[in-house]
This record gives C-alpha cells, structure tokens and sequence, in this order.
C-alpha cells in the first residue's frame, strides 16, 4: 500500500521527536567491550550537545563537576570510562587500549544518538579526543582541548623544564628513583606531591563524600598506560604523537590550559598553530586542573566558545 508524503512527514516529525526525547536529563548504563559505562544527561535544550572526554587515563569524571553550572542551554554529557568512577571495573589490559576507549565514546554517541556535539577532552581526553576525531570526523561540530597532550615526546620536555623549576634535592630524588624504578618509594611520592601542588592542582579540592557509590579504581590502567607519574611515561602511550594530524582538524577548535599547568602555554599556542582557525585561552593562576583553580575563568572561556559554536 503506497503511503501519502503527509503520512511520511508525520513518521518523519516522530521519529525526530523520540531521537530529541533520548537527551533530556537522565543517567544510565551502556554496554561496551569489557563491562558497561555509566553516563549522565545534565540540562537539555536546542544547543548542539556537548560531550565530555575526562582525563587520565584512569580517572574520572568527577573533575568535570564545575560544568554543571554553565549556563547552556544545551545537553551536556558526562560519562566515565570503563574501569573509572562510576563504570563498571577493567583488569583485561587487552582493553586498555586507546581504540578500545575511542569504541566507548562512539557506542555512547550512538546510544544517545548524538550528531554536531561539542567534542571537549581534558588531558588524556585530548588523546581520546583527537583519535576519535580522526576516525569519526563528520560527527563532531567543535572541539574544546583541554590541557591537551598531542605529543609525549613534547610532554615529557615540558615536564622536565618543570621539574628543572623545583629545588635541587627534589630534582635529585625524583632521577634517583626513577633510576632505581622505585616509584612507591615516600621519598619519590613525596617528591611527585610537590610537582603536584605547582604544575597539576594549585587549589586545595573541596571535599565530597562518595562513600554511598561504587566507584571502580583506575590506577592500573593509569600505570599500564601511562606510567608511576605525571612526569614520567613508561606505559603503552610513550610514543604517542598526532603533530602530524593537527593540520587536519577542520572544525571550530578551541585550546586552554592554566597559566601554570604541566601543559605549558607555550606548548599550546604550539600545538594551535598547526591547527587552523584554532583559538587559545590560558586560565589566570590554575595548573592542570583548570576547572578546580579558578573555575569562574574557565566556565566563562568555555561559555563564550560555545556561544560562538552556536551563532
């Protein structure tokens, strides 16, 4: 039986109706290779949405909380990978690879049935995010890198032109151990909690209680991918690099990081140079986590991209 166009449009009009229905506020499971993510829809609206990469690898999203403030009139999506936070545990490093996590975010996209998102990696989510990128182009409206690592070699650099800022005996125990491989050592640990004040969280981070969650541990898959700290990789990513890939990045593309973060400025109008029309903003008095030390700055550089995202 041959359907007339106003019956067609009728179907048409539905199935957009249930396809915007599946982003209001909610929270939920996806299954993946290895387990199921937990994701959460936070605000809805006509605003492309935008989906949230934390860093890591290993950690979480909690990081990301200060978001839930910004003022956007748009879906935004927080979800943990597997083996971190919320989602279910990972011990199979099979999976812990960076294709095996570009597949969650692309089984995520489409459960959620996302099309022209915001694509917003912090950190190791910048890796997450460049790659997914490169595999799933035509998907993505926008990318906001956050203290972004495109290049180890670069990382590492930067990291030793910031050790080079701390005292000498620091200095000295921080290439002792890493000599040794001692990184469990109270010596190095706190060696590597001084790095920490300066270069990854300068703010003291308030307090919440987590104690009703089931949270999953992601600090083997931080070790067995990256490595014992901030400052040394001996994981599966040592050698990653996409410079060469930057150039290709054809969309809005915004780049920020704190004025003192272990993803150096300097780095990033480097890495915004190869990527065109891209633009640069540096948080005022933040290290690496930008969104905990001086959140008022970061929500307004992440707000006034998003509005020009929108125009």
């Amino acid at each position: 039986m041959k359907k007339s166009p106003l019956f067609i449009l009728w179907v048409i009009f539905c199935f957009s109706c249930q396809k915007e229905s599946s982003l209001h506020p909610h929270e939920g499971f996806v299954e993946v290779t290895g387990g199921k993510i937990w994701y959460e829809v936070v605000g809805e609206g006509p605003n492309p949405p935008v989906l949230l990469l934390h860093g890591g690898p290993g950690s979480a999203s909690f990081g990301f909380d200060p978001l839930r403030e910004l003022d956007y009139n748009g879906p935004i999506i927080f979800w943990d990978q597997l083996g971190c936070g919320r989602s279910e545990a990972l011990s199979d490093t099979t999976l812990m690879t960076i294709e095996n996590f570009v597949d969650q975010t692309e089984r995520l996209r489409r459960h959620l049935g996302l099309e022209d998102f915001v694509l917003y990696g912090h950190s190791w989510g910048s890796m997450l995010g460049i790659d997914y990128f490169l595999r799933y182009p035509e998907e993505v409206k926008a990318i906001i890198f956050s203290s972004p690592l495109f290049s180890t070699d670069r990382w590492i650099a930067d990291a030793d032109t910031l050790i080079a800022t701390l005292p000498d005996s620091i200095q000295q125990v921080i290439r002792h151990f890493e000599t040794t491989g001692e990184y469990d050592h109270p010596e190095y640990l706190a060696a590597t909690e001084m790095y920490y004040d300066k270069y990854v969280t300068r703010k003291k981070q308030p307090k919440v209680d987590r104690s009703h969650l089931k949270l999953s541990s992601g600090s083997e898959i931080y070790r067995y991918m990256w490595g014992p700290s901030e400052f040394n990789s001996t994981g599966t990513l040592r050698d990653f690099d996409r410079l060469e890939d930057l150039s290709g990045i054809d969309v809005p593309t915004l780049l920020v990081c704190g004025e003192f973060d272990e993803a150096r400025p300097e780095t990033i109008r480097f890495y915004s140079g190869l990527i065109p029309g891209s633009r640069v903003e540096i948080i005022p008095d933040a290290a690496h986590s930008t969104l905990n030390d001086n959140r008022e700055a970061m929500l307004k550089v992440i707000g006034s991209f998003l509005e020009t995202v929108i125009k």
